[in-house]
């Protein structure tokens, strides 16, 4: 994710555990505030930084990966309002959510999930980003040979994509096909794997058109082995001091990014598992069903497809409010019913990415 593409520096020190429990041990006052109260802070205000967080952690373990590959390339870090590897900078932003576990919560809040929250998906994200950066310590984008293989930079980057889910052309890292959004993601994906020790991107890309990225990945790293890299400024492009936005006004940009772009309209599925004409007295209201099942079914389709967590629940939402307006009622077991509504709720994801109707924001 180059994120904003724009114009960031070398090896930032890890702190030692015993620092970090010292760095850890003052909360910041706004530690115990609601939600409400803390949505009104500005980024500037924050006052947190990479070296107080658990996020530590795993960058020591992405520079062990570089190590063992060779590579004395090591990527630099800072804290922005989101995850981007800047164009012309050999580094990474961090976003603010990861500093702090209060911050945490409230991303959780408003996005209904955490990306990079869990040190599987935290590192799938760090080695993608480092992909980015180090085609920025080396220049690696102005190569013909890299151009050749996976396309030009220049290429405009979309606001949305339509990814094609069979293709065999891209390798798979992060979710909904993200190396098909544009050549630098097809490049920082293809790293990705290639760097991630547990991929065995050998065997499992075999029959894969996309095996021929990796090779040609895996000889572009081997002559930069013990190899300066030629870009080394440590610049921290949206550094959080320099952001004065609140995060309210962060988060209601970000879900208005993420929210489903088109209504959807689905009411011949939704008789099939509700009625507007309930055959006894006392019958479970659609609503009251939906919102019990609600989280898990969410994440049980988040966790199938792969999609944006907070598009998913804008989906549900939309569901729901059919349910209210038409004021439906149960008409099966709750158990068949449950089943139905996670089956409704994947197809309908699904064909936002095979009809075009749904586009996967970058």
């Amino acid at each position: 994710m180059r994120g904003k593409a724009r114009a960031g520096s070398h090896r930032e020190s890890i702190p030692s555990q015993e620092s970090h429990r010292h760095r850890s041990s003052q909360e910041p006052a706004w530690g115990n505030w609601s939600d409400e109260k803390l949505l009104d802070l500005r980024f500037c205000d924050l006052d947190v930084r990479v070296e107080q967080s658990q996020i530590t952690e795993h960058i020591a373990q992405l520079y062990r990966e570089l190590g063992d590959r060779g590579l004395l390339f090591r990527p630099h870090f800072w804290l922005s309002n989101e995850w981007f590897s800047p164009d012309g900078v050999p580094g990474i932003a961090v976003p603010f959510y990861l500093a702090h576990p209060r911050l945490t919560r409230l991303e959780f809040a408003q996005m209904l999930e955490v990306e990079g929250g869990t040190p599987d998906r935290c590192l799938r994200i760090l080695r993608h980003e480092t992909g980015h950066a180090i085609e920025n310590a080396f220049g690696l984008r102005r190569r013909r040979d890299r151009q050749v293989v996976f396309g030009k930079s220049t290429q405009p980057y979309p606001k949305f994509y339509k990814p094609k889910p069979y293709s065999k052309r891209y390798v798979l890292h992060l979710d909904m096909w993200y190396a098909q959004s544009h050549p630098d993601e097809d490049f920082a994906e293809t790293f990705a794997v290639w760097l991630n020790p547990q991929s065995m991107w050998q065997e499992r890309y075999a029959d894969w058109p996309a095996r021929k990225k990796l090779e040609y990945m895996d000889q572009l790293m081997a002559s930069l082995v013990d190899a300066r890299p030629l870009v080394t400024t440590k610049q921290r492009v949206d550094s959080l001091p320099r952001l004065r936005r609140t995060l309210r006004e962060h988060y209601e940009q970000k879900q208005a990014h993420y929210g489903t772009p088109h209504p959807t309209f689905y009411d011949r599925d939704l008789r099939r598992i509700f009625t507007d004409r309930p055959e006894q007295q006392g019958a479970v209201l659609a609503v009251q069903f939906l919102a019990r099942i609600r989280r898990a079914v969410c994440r049980e389709v988040a966790a199938w497809a792969g999609e944006y967590q907070y598009t998913i629940d804008r989906v549900f939402e939309d569901i729901v409010s059919h349910c209210r307006e038409q004021n439906l009622t149960l008409v099966s077991s709750e158990e068949k019913a449950k089943l139905d509504v996670t089956i409704l709720l994947t197809v309908q994801t699904m064909n936002y990415l095979h009809s075009g109707h749904h586009r996967v924001a970058l």
